[in-house]
Order: structure tokens, then C-alpha cells, then sequence
């Protein structure tokens, strides 16, 4: 086992809560499957990003009421190299609470900042909102499926009989 490996639900979980960068999964209409790159908070054990009300993300939650996300593995300034992930599915929804848009917007631009978005910006992130008809996607995490990464110059002397791929399993979110 690598030692990057995410095998308890208190590690998967641990991985979401510091990591604030996800690839959003959902199916289209009449299209391919499509992906966005957003950026997330965490309230409870659900993942809250926004997304314009008109936007494929909230009409593929009207439409089907789940998503898949793949939390990326990022560092201080950039996303982990090797990458490293952990796919997460789960029933998702809508939410139009302004001030709960709000309190999300302030979370994802502290994050998106690097420090917290002053309360005196609260008023015109409010605005913001409002004017863009941005919503809150809540995704209630089910499964997670997760394949640890290895470098193949790692200096890990094991690093090429790891980087042999086995079948992966969906792990359970909750106990």
C-alpha cells in the first residue's frame, strides 16, 4: 500500500476538507458528459460551489438531482504533482438561500484569495449574486473512489511496481 493511499473514511474525508479545487462530472441533454473546474467549501460533510442559475451545472442537478466531482490534491500555490484525486458521487441540489450564496461566495473567494474575503465586501459580493443569478450546488458525498499517485522518477526504489494500476473500488463516504 502507497503511503498516499486515502484507505479510511477519516482520511477521505480529511483530503476534502483541505483540498478546495474540484473537476464537476455531469451528464448533458444531448451531448457528452461535460467537465468545470470549481472551487468548493465544505459545510458539514456536504461541498457547496456556486454556479450561474442558467448554467449546465444547475440544470443537469434540476435534471438528474446528482453529480460526480473529482476533488484535486493541491499544495500552497499550485495543484499536486503527481496529481492526486479522489472522485466523489453523491445525490446534489439546488440551493437559492441568497444569504446562504452569499456565505458561500465569501468562503470560495477567501479561498480563491488566500485569506478571508473582509465582512466590509459582503454588501457588494451581495450585489454580485444577485446580478449573476448565482445559486449554491450542495453535493451530499455517497462514494468516493480513489487511486493514490506515484511519480515514476520518484526516488522511491519501489516507485515502478507501484505505478502498476489495479482495479479501483467505490468506498463508502459514511460509515
Amino acid at each position: 500500500m502507497a503511503d498516499n493511499e486515502l484507505t479510511t473514511i477519516a482520511q477521505r474525508r480529511d483530503f476534502v476538507e483541505n483540498n478546495h479545487t474540484c473537476v464537476v462530472g455531469y451528464t448533458r441533454q444531448a451531448a457528452p458528459p461535460s467537465m468545470s473546474i470549481v472551487h468548493y467549501v465544505m459545510d458539514g460533510d456536504k461541498i457547496i460551489f456556486l454556479t450561474m442559475a442558467e448554467r449546465q451545472k444547475a440544470k443537469a442537478v434540476k435534471r438528474n438531482g446528482e453529480l460526480s466531482i473529482c476533488v484535486l490534491a493541491a499544495t500552497e500555490d499550485a495543484l499536486a504533482w503527481p496529481p492526486e484525486y479522489l472522485v466523489i458521487d453523491g445525490p446534489a441540489e439546488i440551493v437559492t438561500d441568497m444569504d446562504y450564496v452569499v456565505k458561500t461566495a465569501m468562503g470560495v473567494g477567501g479561498i480563491m484569495r488566500g485569506e478571508p474575503v473582509p465582512e466590509a465586501a459582503e454588501p457588494m459580493v451581495r450585489d454580485m449574486m444577485v446580478r449573476e443569478n448565482r445559486v449554491a450546488i450542495s453535493v451530499s458525498p455517497q462514494s468516493t473512489f480513489h487511486s493514490p499517485s506515484v511519480h515514476p522518477d520518484s526516488e522511491d526504489p519501489e516507485a515502478t511496481a507501484k505505478m502498476v494500476h489495479g482495479l479501483g473500488a467505490r468506498l463508502p463516504w459514511a460509515e
